[in-house]
């Protein structure tokens, strides 16, 4: 252990953080903060005894972690202050401060749920075959959350080189552990995953440090994962508004007795590894270097990134690719899709197929197949885990796999749908561009199968309007294959709905070179009296009820249904004038809605109607790019104007 490094890096972190709350205090500082003031024992303690390729996934009190793992402070600050100079130009703020340089995959601001992709990091380092591991870093408060205990079951289920650490400062926000939880020791409950676990005096620098370091050695030798309860405190209140009404003086008079710097200063000096003039220097020094990085940080903070930039960071652009293939054979929708993963799974060794019931049993509709057997290395069947599988497909995907998740029933997208909105389609934009999410989720949507009111819902309407996702549903065995092998091709997560009564529907399968892209409809026929939009098994529903008259009509299946392909809508509803959209699931907030907001802007009703609304870009946290997304009075004004011309 290099002690006075150590010291400095506590240091740096305690003046980091008063300056941050001098700032706020300022009002410098837009939106909020957690400051970790007390509790630099666990950020340093833990930095200091991981390997550089060890990778964290910290909470949203994670400033102390990133000056632990290096992060330099003039883009931290800047981070803070909203400028294009911070680590995630300005985007994330406070709460997510990525920097994939240091392997810090950045913080959750939903508690507990970055534990799933710490999860998914451990799975990818181990399927590449890394001699290292990953950290999921929780509080107290993220201990009574659900997606834990689903991983710590996986973790140690599957082997994974996976640190489990809680930062137990004593309370979730407001709430006591005393009351919350329903045991003083947190970190007893890992024996009941079959896991190893310890407590640590969190405000211990050196313990926690060879805490970690043990703990480390163990899962790479052993191949298991561990847990460690840190036990420590936070000296500022949860955020910046919080007075801490919740708890006395006198509890926080005792935690100031066991500042974790003045404790190390202490065994420093006592073991006359540095004096108290070595010690002064190292503070001064600090102070001058986190002064001088605030100062540098604010004469930028006005320098923030655009709208334009902002909408190149939601995706990547590409939109698979366009072959029609050579061949053609008839097979089944179900089969189409089987073929697509068969050939991926075959073509690209980082293609992991993810979820329950994918082996022996072949899928709950039996679209896997044999596929397991064989590809054995590269089916992970889980537990009924979905938010939990969800996640770790999302944090497999960061760092270097393409994972394909399959959830039996698309009503179980409830359940994931944290992993997918908050982590998978965000995951590009509030990294800054520094992590991607390449990563496929199937799952079979829709009625006439008879399988109920929760295993029935077309649920893809849910995902419509999220930034970062493509939303594909096809509607016969040529699309389902062609579409399902673009979205292999993509470095964007991709949403695969199946219509489960589409299943044993036979149709022509393209071959191995048949792809169509992610993004654009497809048209058939050019009839000129009327327009008929749909997708999936509803497209096919319409083709049929409209068999007498094909000659008259254009049919367009929307395949992708996020974004839609507004060029090929607006051109074909101009030429024709007259249009139907078909849907299965009900009108509020849905595609068809999204068609008809189309076809408005391209017809006469675009005369009468103005849509006003925030731009399709997740909500950043500094102030200028928030104001830039968000809708405005000024455009509000101006649509208004241009209606009473």
């Amino acid at each position: 252990m290099d002690y006075p490094a150590v010291l400095s890096l506590m240091y740096r972190s305690r003046f980091f953080e008063e300056k941050v709350e001098e700032a706020g205090n300022l009002g410098l500082i837009h939106g909020t903060y957690h400051l970790s003031i007390g509790q630099e024992g666990c950020h340093i303690g833990l930095s200091s005894a991981l390997d550089d390729a060890d990778w964290i996934v910290p909470t949203h009190r994670c400033h102390g972690y990133n000056i632990g793992r290096g992060s330099d402070l003039f883009r931290m600050f800047s981070e803070m202050l909203g400028s294009r100079y911070g680590l995630c130009m300005g985007i994330g703020g406070s709460m997510h401060m990525t920097d994939a340089s240091s392997c810090n995959f950045g913080s959750s601001a939903v508690v507990g749920s970055g534990i799933s992709l710490a999860g998914g990091i451990a799975y990818a380092l181990r399927e590449l075959g890394k001699d290292a591991i990953s950290v999921a870093i929780f509080g107290d408060g993220a201990s009574s959350r659900g997606t834990l205990h689903e991983m710590m079951n996986m973790a140690s289920v599957f082997h994974l080189p996976l640190l489990f650490f809680l930062e137990n400062n004593h309370y979730g926000m407001s709430a006591s552990a005393g009351r919350m939880i329903s045991t003083d020791c947190i970190w007893k409950r890992a024996s009941g995953y079959s896991m190893e676990s310890t407590a640590v005096d969190g405000n211990d620098v050196i313990a926690v440090s060879s805490a970690v370091r043990e703990a480390r050695d163990y899962i790479l030798r052993e191949k298991r994962p561990f847990f460690i309860e840190a036990d420590t405190y936070r000296m500022r209140g949860h955020s910046r508004s919080d007075k801490c009404v919740y708890r006395t003086h006198k509890e926080e008079a005792e935690w100031l007795h066991r500042d974790p710097i003045e404790r190390y200063v202490s065994f420093l000096v006592s073991s006359a590894i540095m004096d108290e003039k070595e010690i002064r220097k190292v503070a001064d020094e600090e102070r001058k270097a986190v002064d001088g990085a605030f100062d540098k940080a604010l004469e930028y903070r006005d320098d923030t990134i655009t709208v334009q930039e902002m909408k190149s960071l939601i995706i990547s652009g590409n939109r698979g690719k366009f072959s029609p293939g050579w061949t053609m054979h008839q097979g089944s929708y179900r089969e189409a899709v089987r073929e697509a993963l068969d050939e991926v799974l075959a073509q690209d060794d980082s293609v992991r197929v993810i979820g329950e019931d994918i082996g022996v049993y072949g899928g709950c509709f039996g679209v896997t197949g044999n596929l397991a057997s064989k590809y054995p290395d590269r089916f992970l069947e889980t537990p009924v885990s979905e938010e939990t599988f969800t996640g770790m497909a999302a944090g497999a995907a960061a760092i270097g796999l393409h994972p394909c998740v399959e959830v039996m029933y698309g009503d179980f997208s409830t359940l994931a749908s944290d992993a997918l909105i908050n982590h998978a389609a965000k995951l590009r934009f509030m990294s800054a561009g520094q992590l991607e999410c390449p990563m496929v989720y199937r799952t079979p949507v829709g009625g006439g199968t008879g399988h109920g009111p929760q295993h029935t819902q077309s649920l893809e309407t849910m995902f419509l309007g999220v930034p970062g996702l493509y939303a594909v549903a096809p509607s016969d065995p040529f699309s389902a294959k062609a579409l399902l092998k673009s979205a292999f091709l993509m470095d964007d997560p991709v949403l695969f709905f199946e219509h489960k009564a589409l299943y044993g529907e036979i149709g022509e399968i393209g071959d191995s070179d048949a792809f169509l892209p992610i993004g654009k409809a497809i048209v058939h026929g050019n009839g000129d009296s009327l327009l008929a939009i749909g997708y999936s098994r509803a497209f096919r529903i319409m083709q049929e009820a409209l068999s007498d008259i094909r000659d008259e009509v254009t049919f367009i299946d929307l395949a992708t249904i996020y974004p839609l392909d507004e060029e090929t809508l607006k051109r074909e509803f101009l030429r024709i004038g007259k249009a139907i959209v078909v849907q299965e699931p009900s009108l509020g907030g849905s595609v068809a809605e999204s068609v008809l907001r189309v076809l408005s802007d391209a017809g006469e009703v675009y005369k009468k109607a103005r849509i006003i609304t925030s731009e399709a870009i997740p909500v950043p946290s500094s102030c200028i790019p928030e104001s830039n997304v968000i809708i405005s009075g000024e455009s509000i004004r101006k649509a208004a104007e241009e209606l009473l011309m």
